[in-house]
């Protein structure tokens, strides 16, 4: 009986409650779309900075190795469905001696580079057979390489660490030393250094094809490397060994070797040719670098399991980011990890202050609500006086007036809290297609919240109206003042 009174008296006065209900309506419409967005918006903004790399790198310890399996251990610690990618890298020399040119390539995973990296412009496409190449913009441009050109890689190691073998820093006598240093334009100087029997250098030879050959090749011929002979290991560049005119740069790395290199009788160099399919454009510093995968990188060097860092991608904030870091730290497998800070920091600042927006538009939308309902409800009162004050003269009491609006308030609430919810939903859809370009899923928990936040709403919006009419008195009305 109670609810067929209040909704003939709403349906008495249509247009005034119309204009309540609309009010009540698209507040919690706002209030739906814009919770639903305040609570998708991690998710989706930590999708979108996964677009700018990494956000986490996992390094080895000191005087240690990163292997596949230590790697492993510490990618188990993250939760399925917040690991995006984990791109492994391990760094090398490698050099095109016909073209006398020495470069660094990456040895990596290329499917998880691109999820790691997705800004990643290639021209071409990814390598996915043996011996494919992904080629840097500046190295392309330097060499002349072109999509379907065939680079022809040598790898030589420069020191007993690079075979896998102890380093002795004391030289053996009449040992064959080995060793390799960075000489003009990236370009890589090896040398061979024969030692006698009391520990002298006897012999040094000087591989500088990846210097130019006018001026940084005189240092592999013997008015230079006969300087060497006879003195003993570490030589002094300016008091030991002169200088070429015109090729310090080379003079410097032919010592330099001198001086590193490591007790290995033989240095076992490896060819192989690769196919350029795809030329990388970042704008950074990786268009400085080849990219082989880390199976090809194994084959040509004879090395397999060792990386030098791996970097994550991870949908998670800044504080769950720090708490997978600590959780890597206590496995004690030799395994740092290290946040990137400029990819985390912005993420975490521009999701609180986009929260911070959401938050305000949504307690601005809510006041603008109350002040229309309760105005409205301040007009129906003002036409209902002498109803009110007819119905208290014949005995109605003040609870029972109050109860009645408040009724009608109440269902107000209901309907625009039911309409509002399906609309905040649509609305927070259209803006997550729209801004985010991705969909979002419904929250069930929203409507029963949605639905009492607008009968709060519209209950406190009520209060002063409510009272006004509990005030009416009905002897004043009666006699039509």
């Amino acid at each position: 009986m109670f609810l067929r009174m209040i909704t003939a008296s709403l349906l008495r006065r249509r247009s005034r409650m119309l204009v309540a209900l609309l009010s009540i309506a698209i507040g919690a419409t706002i209030l739906s779309g814009l919770v639903t967005i305040y609570y998708d918006v991690p998710r989706q903004m930590g999708a979108q900075f996964r677009n700018y790399g990494a956000n986490m790198i996992l390094l080895p310890g000191d005087g240690a190795t990163l292997t596949t399996d230590a790697a492993e251990n510490a990618l188990a610690v993250f939760a399925r469905d917040q690991l995006i990618g984990a791109a492994p890298y391990r760094y090398v020399r490698l050099d095109m001696v016909l073209r006398q040119q020495s470069f660094m390539a990456a040895g990596t995973d290329f499917e998880q580079i691109q999820k790691t990296s997705p800004y990643f412009s290639v021209e071409g496409r990814y390598p996915e057979n043996e011996r494919e190449v992904l080629v840097g913009k500046d190295i392309a441009d330097t060499i002349g390489v072109k999509l379907k050109s065939v680079m022809e890689l040598t790898y030589r190691p420069t020191s007993a660490a690079s075979l896998g073998a102890a380093r002795d820093d004391t030289p053996t006598p009449g040992a064959t030393l080995s060793g390799g240093a960075e000489g003009w334009n990236g370009g890589m100087v090896y040398v061979s250094v024969r030692l006698d029997g009391e520990g002298y250098i006897e012999t040094v030879e000087v591989d500088a094809s990846n210097q130019t050959n006018e001026i940084g090749g005189l240092c592999a011929q013997e008015l230079f490397t006969s300087q060497f002979v006879g003195k003993k290991i570490p030589v002094t560049l300016g008091s030991d060994v002169d200088t070429i005119a015109g090729a310090t740069m080379t003079s410097a790395a032919v010592v330099e070797a001198v001086n590193g290199a490591s007790n290995i009788a033989s240095v076992a160099n490896k060819t192989s040719n690769f196919t350029v399919v795809g030329i990388l454009d970042t704008g950074g510093d990786e268009e400085s670098y080849v990219f082989i995968s880390l199976e090809d990188m194994a084959a040509l060097t004879g090395e397999a399991g060792g990386l030098d860092v791996m970097e994550l991608s991870v949908s998670a904030a800044q504080d769950e980011l720090e708490q997978y870091a600590s959780a890597i730290q206590d496995l004690n497998s030799g395994v740092i990890p290290r946040l990137v800070k400029r990819v985390t920091r912005s993420e975490t600042a521009v999701l609180s202050k986009l929260q911070a927006l959401v938050f305000l538009v949504t307690a601005v939308v809510l006041l603008l609500t109350m002040i229309c309902v309760s105005t409205t409800m301040m007009a129906v009162i003002s036409e209902r006086r002498k109803e009110i004050g007819l119905r208290k003269a014949l005995g109605a009491s003040d609870n029972g007036i109050r109860t009645e609006f408040l009724g009608e308030a109440l269902l107000l609430g209901v309907l625009g809290g039911v309409l509002g919810a399906i609309l905040g939903f649509a609305f927070a859809q259209l803006v997550s297609v729209n801004v985010f370009g991705s969909s979002i899923t419904f929250q069930p928990l929203l409507l029963p919240v949605t639905i009492l936040v607008s009968m709060a709403v519209t209950g406190v919006s009520c209060l002063l109206p409510i009272q006004r009419a509990v005030e009416i008195d009905p002897a004043l009305v009666l006699k039509g003042e």
